[in-house]
């Protein structure tokens, strides 16, 4: 019984985090673009976000992962500065970039395609366990296609307006103004943010990968911050050369979207994304990204007045089934055995040890650990 309840205890866990760091991003493009808007440029606010960042995670890493931090190497610290590149300098400025070319709404609904990008990227490299007879995995190619479809569907599917009772006689006229999208303008700005999602993507892979020769994820988190506001801050300097008033920052929503972005959404956000890759991977993190449309909606229509419309209702709901597939088909993931990646691929025969004897399984076969636990697939 008191296994039973630390398994559920750790599978809730995962869930919970990765639920609140899609309430945490919610209100990150909002900020963002407030900061934009009053003159911010973005490559400083890049610089910004992740040096207030490090400076509140540094103390935290020092102090927490001072017994578990591994020996920094030469391959490590080759990944890391890798990590801080991706995501904090290419796909950030990129999505900002791509915002400016579009609107927030297209840039949020190109998003996302992360979840199936990350998909193919970690089944290419064997991160994520996948075999097509498998009804699990199934559900999980089926659910990130189905999140993916279902946020499409809430971006370009409008229907009838839903009159809700908390936004009856209410407008917002620059909403209204600002909500549509000129598609055959807007190739760039497209490029761009696709360019950045699989930058993110890529960032999400790799931090697992790094995750297992480097488990100590307060001081990655340090690290990713700090090597991001050095990148950052050449990449600035070249793009602002002569420009040096864009370095001024302003004691008002430009401060407040700094520090929010900054601490919450890079800081805090690396560190949970961390913990929960090390229990179900990147994959699980990326499939709940769509839900993130679903929060931002139901903000907007409460704090904004934005208009519900009957597109979005059933986005939603497709959005919700497919997480759960995919949610459903992770749930046994945890119980493999914890193979080498050439080991993983399902459908071939591996050899590992256990209980000191060495045994030959296939992918649908039972193994047990010293506590006799099934690897269901």
């Amino acid at each position: 019984m008191q296994n039973q309840m630390s398994e559920m205890f750790r599978k809730g866990k995962s869930l919970i985090l990765v639920i609140c760091l899609q309430f945490g991003f919610a209100g990150m493009d909002v900020l963002a673009k407030v900061a934009l808007n009053d003159g911010m440029n973005n490559y400083v606010f890049v610089v910004y976000r992740h040096a207030s960042a490090f400076i509140v995670m540094a103390p935290f890493a020092i102090v927490l992962d001072r017994k578990t931090r591994p020996k920094m190497t030469v391959s490590i610290f080759v990944k890391l500065m890798l990590l801080a590149l991706l995501e904090p300098v290419i796909d950030q400025n990129l999505y900002i970039l791509g915002m400016k070319a579009t609107t927030a709404t297209f840039a949020v609904s190109m998003c996302n395609v992360l979840p199936a990008i990350t998909f193919v990227i970690a089944w290419i490299l064997r991160l994520e366990v996948v075999n097509l007879k498998s009804l699990r995995s199934q559900a999980k190619v089926i659910g990130t296609l189905t999140t993916v479809a279902g946020a499409m569907l809430m971006t370009l599917v409008k229907g009838p307006l839903l009159e809700l009772f908390w936004t009856k006689g209410r407008t917002n006229k620059r909403y209204e103004m600002h909500n549509g999208v000129d598609l055959q303008h807007s190739l760039k700005g497209a490029f761009m943010i696709v360019v950045g999602c699989f930058s993110w993507s890529c960032f999400m892979v790799l931090q697992a990968i790094t995750l297992k020769s480097y488990p100590a994820e307060l001081a990655m988190t340090a690290w990713i911050c700090l090597l991001a506001t050095i990148e950052g801050g050449i990449v600035a300097l070249i793009m602002e050369r002569g420009n040096p008033e864009v370095w001024a920052i302003k004691w008002n929503t430009t401060l407040l979207a700094t520090l929010y972005c900054g601490i919450i959404c890079s800081g805090v956000a690396y560190y949970v994304q961390g913990i929960i890759m090390k229990e179900r991977g990147p994959v699980f993190v990326t499939a709940f990204n769509p839900m993130g449309m679903i929060i931002v909606a139901f903000m907007g229509s409460i704090f904004l007045a934005e208009k519900t419309y009957l597109g979005r209702v059933l986005g939603a709901v497709v959005i919700v089934i497919g997480l759960y597939m995919v949610v459903w088909g992770k749930s046994n993931d945890h119980k493999l055995p914890h193979l080498e990646p050439e080991k993983q691929i399902l459908g071939q025969e591996s050899e590992i040890n256990c209980n000191d004897k060495v045994i030959t399984i296939k992918s649908s076969d039972e193994v047990c650990d010293k506590h006799s636990q099934t690897a269901d697939v």
